[in-house]
């Protein structure tokens, strides 16, 4: 959540309430909503009690895409290190 004051140039993680600078941390937007993390830790916590919450038929499709998207990504980057060699 940033702050609503202009000249207050910070975040409050949504996590662990710590205050940390913009420009630092981790920042989505997302459906309306500003997630805000003030570290990878904060944002992997959240995120997974977010899909422990999400109801399978809705998770799913989702999952099935990124994995797809992430596998296409690091065969393309195996292929390419085999080029180079």
């Amino acid at each position: 959540m940033a702050s609503d004051r202009a000249d207050d140039k910070y975040y409050v993680c949504i996590v662990c309430g710590r205050k940390f600078p913009r420009g630092q941390g981790i920042v989505v937007e997302k459906a309306g909503f500003t997630l805000a993390f003030h570290s990878s830790r904060c944002a992997s916590k959240f995120f997974r009690l977010l899909l422990e919450r999400l109801d399978d038929s809705c998770a799913r499709p989702a999952i099935r895409e990124l994995i797809g998207e992430l596998e296409e990504a690091n065969r393309k980057r195996m292929e390419k290190r085999k080029k180079v060699i």
